[in-house]
């Protein structure tokens, strides 16, 4: 081959100062340089100028290999395994070896076939310290989906964690209305149960008023009994008198005492009496009496209070209060109970027999029950003897006045 010309001279051909079409000018050329005996140096070897780079044509398809243009010079031949000589011709011997210029990289040596990458003609390689050729884009590849895997998988475990947390709400909701359905049912229940105790409650507490009114409680007695009873003065005698019944048809009220207290008035036929009460003075007729029974009985045109009738018999053991005014003490009240009732014999009625002490001034009183009811009028005491008062039935009173 015969040497490079001056440096303001290129080869002949048409174009651009005789280059060829598309074809880079190598731009000035170094000072002559004669080669060492007869060795011949490529051009792109150490101390040689730089070869033309070729225009570059993009791959076919991602990862392949560009193709050089037609034009370009055929590439020099390889050199055998061991480099480049210095001082001698290329050897032919084949073998992978590295061209002039070319750094070894990943992928090399390259497949059969192809080219490779930095060799003119064809984009760099993967590390390659060579760029496009001038002029030349680098060649287009896939667009690395890394980033959009990553979105993707982000909101995938976004969406599972959302579902999770919803799950799991949803079942501390479900729990806490179990809970509250219980709760609820606890709380009814409960309520039930309350109400049912409050009815047995009541009725028991009904029991006991019940009870608590049958049961013997003189002060009560006394205090609902005391307004009704009278100290009746007739003559130069004194007794007690108590109202009965229903008020009197023609007004007023009704009242019992004993016969033997108004006996000297009505054997000389006077007919008043009087009853007294603390400060106050009432005046009363007598109107009909028992000798008999030791009955009378009395009216007042005054309006008190009259006591009820028992309906019953007493019995023995049954408790008792008497209410009289003994010697003249007024409201005096003793207790007492029933000691027998005794039948009617030798001419004479039933009588009530009772341990209650009274005394003179006692006779025509009333003798109650537990329940504030008239079961007797006291009227005697046993001469000599304590705790022997006899009473006249109730009854007795009532079927011979009509006036209960």
């Amino acid at each position: 081959m015969t040497g490079y010309g001056s440096a303001d001279k290129g080869p002949t051909g048409p174009g651009d100062g005789g280059f060829p079409p598309g074809t880079a000018r190598p731009g000035p050329l170094p000072p002559r340089i004669e080669p060492v005996g007869s060795a011949y140096l490529p051009p792109g070897a150490p101390g040689q100028p730089p070869a033309p780079r070729p225009a570059w044509s993009p791959p076919a398809q991602p990862g392949q290999w560009g193709t050089a243009p037609a034009n370009a010079p055929a590439p020099a031949a390889t050199p055998a395994a061991g480099g480049w000589g210095h001082g001698g011709a290329p050897s032919t011997t084949p073998g992978p070896s590295t061209p002039p210029g070319v750094t070894p990289g990943p992928g090399w040596p390259p497949a059969s076939g192809s080219t490779p990458p930095g060799v003119p003609g064809q984009p760099p390689g993967h590390g390659h310290p060579q760029g496009p050729a001038p002029g030349q884009p680098y060649p287009a590849g896939p667009v690395p989906a890394t980033k959009g895997r990553g979105l993707t998988i982000t909101a995938l475990v976004l969406a599972g964690l959302l579902a999770v947390v919803t799950g799991v709400q949803a079942y501390q909701i479900n729990r806490l209305s179990n809970r509250l359905g219980d709760t609820d049912s606890r709380v009814a229940a409960a309520q039930a149960a309350d109400g049912t105790r409050l009815d047995g409650l009541e009725s028991r507490a009904g029991a006991l008023e019940k009870q608590a009114g049958a049961a013997f409680n003189p002060e009560a007695v006394a205090s609902a009994v005391l307004p009704s009873v009278f100290r009746v003065r007739a003559g130069n005698s004194t007794g007690t008198a108590f109202a009965i019944g229903k008020p009197a048809a023609g007004g007023g009220t009704n009242l019992f005492t004993n016969y033997h207290v108004v006996d000297a008035l009505w054997q000389t036929g006077e007919r008043e009496v009087f009853l007294e009460r603390t400060d106050q003075r009432f005046p009363a007729t007598i109107v009909r009496v028992d000798e008999a029974n030791d009955v009378a009985h009395l009216r007042t045109n005054g309006k008190f209070t009259g006591l009820v009738a028992a309906p019953a018999a007493v019995k023995s053991g049954q408790q008792i209060v008497v209410v009289g005014a003994p010697l003249g003490l007024e409201d005096s009240v003793t207790t007492g109970v029933v000691s027998a009732f005794r039948e009617a014999g030798g001419g004479e009625g039933p009588v009530i027999q009772f341990d209650a002490p009274i005394n003179p001034g006692n006779s025509g009183g009333p003798v109650i029950n537990g329940s504030k009811q008239v079961v007797g009028i006291a009227t005697a005491k046993a001469r000599n003897a304590e705790g022997i008062g006899l009473a006249v039935p109730i009854k007795v009173a009532c079927d011979g006045f009509k006036i209960c």
